[in-house]
């Protein structure tokens, strides 16, 4: 099948034929760098990520403080710039405390178990396009797979371990709260995150991300797929525990979750385990639907923006793009609750994502039959479809609120405090919140004399008093 035929009228790159176009890699060549450039290339990827998390912690405190009028970090360096190396150095000299009634293995092993994965995830994604190290042609990538997106979501899904052994290692109730929580959020957005990449394999006919970013040589998929970016956009927020979908961590509490039994080291792996996943999966939604390395318009007409080096820059500004969607998110908005957030995960972004998948495959058929003007209409589905999911979940959130009797769709006034369901709030030892339907009984009001009365009565009935014990 000819690649005209397998992408329909407008046909674009595919892994195959990347060799033959200037610029972007071939996936056969992956695997064929000496082994010294391999090395390069692997610390070249860890203090990538190493800086942009040290960056990242010092932006997210001086964007907030900004934010919330306030004075950032500003003692440590000049202007506060060498913050977070002194907080890693600080980290790196505390004394690492170990409960005792811990399972000491898996406790040391979990936060290793966190932060590996997250590194691995970066190996497929793509820098930039191929240029020259050292007289050798390499592409700035440090290897790419046929698979490449499923094994990101592989190697991420093998950090939630380490967060659920963390909880229950610790031999603590709220951090087995906090991991059972975390791990909950995680493979539930997990869901619909994979159903956003599913649409993009479809449309580009290709799992591998340096194919990926090739079939996006004309149009980036956030425009024909603005539904699929949307949810991904929702869903990595989730998957990174980030506000305001930080739900292990808890005020009411007074714990931070899974690894609130962790110090030193043990807990800066965490810390650095979160802002690295914050890294790759906003690189991999600068792969995805951003085009990846390639220049915006109108920076793309000039015919160097997208060859040797300088594509690495535009990388690097839509990563941080993303990074300060993070930090906005994070100083905006509210946590909500985790009954909202696990409504929002299952009830909106999986059946949208489900009922999208099923737009751009028969839109992707028709594309095949000879569809003319097939991007206009697949963007054309993808505003619709994006303009339909705040009123699904308006209505959603509107849907559990009663409404007066007599209105059109209206339900019966909730029960009065004469009416309803008897409710006692220590009925099991532990004081519970009332469900909806039930109401606390009310509560007598005592005023100072009935109160110092019933006290003296107390104090006079208790045997055990100096008082009483006199008389």
């Amino acid at each position: 099948m000819s690649d005209a035929v397998l992408f329909g009228a407008a046909a674009v790159p595919v892994p195959g034929a990347l060799s033959a176009q200037s610029g972007y890699p071939d996936p056969a060549s992956f695997g064929q760098d000496p082994w010294w450039l391999v090395v390069v290339k692997a610390v070249a990827v860890f203090a990538f990520l190493v800086l942009t998390v040290l960056v990242a912690i010092l932006a997210e405190r001086k964007i907030l403080a900004r934010m919330q009028m306030r004075v950032g970090p500003n003692r440590v360096g000049p202007r506060g710039l060498l913050q977070s190396l002194a907080d890693g150095v600080k980290l790196a000299l505390k004394e690492g405390i170990v409960p005792a009634g811990v399972d000491k293995p898996i406790y040391v092993l979990a936060p290793i178990i966190a932060t590996v994965p997250a590194f691995m995830a970066f190996a497929v994604i793509p820098l930039g396009p191929v240029v020259s190290v050292f007289g050798q042609r390499t592409p700035l990538q440090l290897t790419d797979l046929s698979v490449a997106v499923l094994y990101i979501l592989a190697a991420t899904s093998i950090g939630v371990y380490g967060i659920v052994l963390a909880g229950w290692a610790s031999g603590s109730t709220y951090p087995l709260l906090g991991g059972l929580r975390s791990t909950a959020q995680v493979i539930s957005y997990e869901i619909a995150m994979a159903l956003s990449f599913a649409a993009v394999f479809l449309l580009s006919g290709t799992l591998s991300t340096s194919g990926i970013v090739a079939a996006q040589d004309g149009v980036w998929y956030v425009f024909l797929l603005l539904p699929s970016f949307l949810i991904y956009v929702t869903a990595m927020v989730g998957e990174t525990n980030r506000a305001p979908f930080d739900l292990p961590e808890a005020e009411g509490e007074l714990v931070g979750g899974f690894h609130t039994e962790y110090s030193s080291l043990k807990f800066a792996m965490f810390m650095l385990a979160e802002y690295v996943n914050m890294v790759t999966v906003s690189a991999l939604a600068t792969t995805l639907f951003l085009g990846g390395w390639r220049a915006p318009w109108p920076l793309n007409m000039w015919e160097g923006a997208n060859s040797g080096w300088v594509p690495l820059l535009w990388f690097v500004l839509k990563v941080w793009g993303f990074l300060f969607l993070f930090v906005w998110l994070r100083g905006t908005l509210p946590r909500l609750r985790y009954d909202q957030f696990m409504n929002l995960g299952w009830k909106v972004l999986i059946p949208v994502a489900l009922a999208w998948i099923m737009v751009v495959a028969v839109i992707r058929v028709l594309r095949t039959e000879g569809l003319d003007r097939w991007q206009f209409v697949l963007a054309a589905a993808g505003v619709v479809v994006a303009l339909a999911v705040p009123s699904l979940m308006w209505n959603r959130m509107r849907a559990g609120r009663p409404r007066p009797t007599g209105t059109p769709g209206g339900t019966a006034a909730p029960p009065s405090a004469a009416t309803a369901e008897p409710f006692d709030p220590m009925a099991g030892g532990f004081p519970v919140p009332p469900l909806p339907g039930q109401t606390l009984p009310p509560r007598r009001r005592r005023t100072p004399v009935a109160a110092a009365a019933e006290g003296g009565a107390g104090r006079r009935s208790d045997p055990t008093t100096e008082e009483n014990r006199d008389a």
